[in-house]
């Protein structure tokens, strides 16, 4: 069970395509504020969500300072 609730691998070298679908992942998959606590918007899941940490883990990996990946995920 504890692999199927892992983190998605963040391959490297990262391609710009991984690039391009980390900043979509981070973008759809935002923290909602609900009365048990933040829910991933997209999964209602506990955010942040198994796509969310991927997608910022890979911008990460990729070079991307942690205040433009919050920036892209703010827009």
């Amino acid at each position: 069970m504890s692999v199927v609730l892992a983190d998605f691998p963040v391959l490297t070298p990262v391609t710009d395509e991984d690039v391009l679908v980390a900043a979509l992942a981070v973008r759809v998959h935002v923290p909602e504020h609900w009365p048990q606590g933040p829910l991933c918007r997209s999964e209602r899941v506990p955010y942040p969500c198994r796509l969310a940490r991927w997608g910022r883990a890979t911008l990460a990996a990729a070079g991307l300072p942690d205040e433009a990946v919050a920036a892209g995920a703010a827009s």
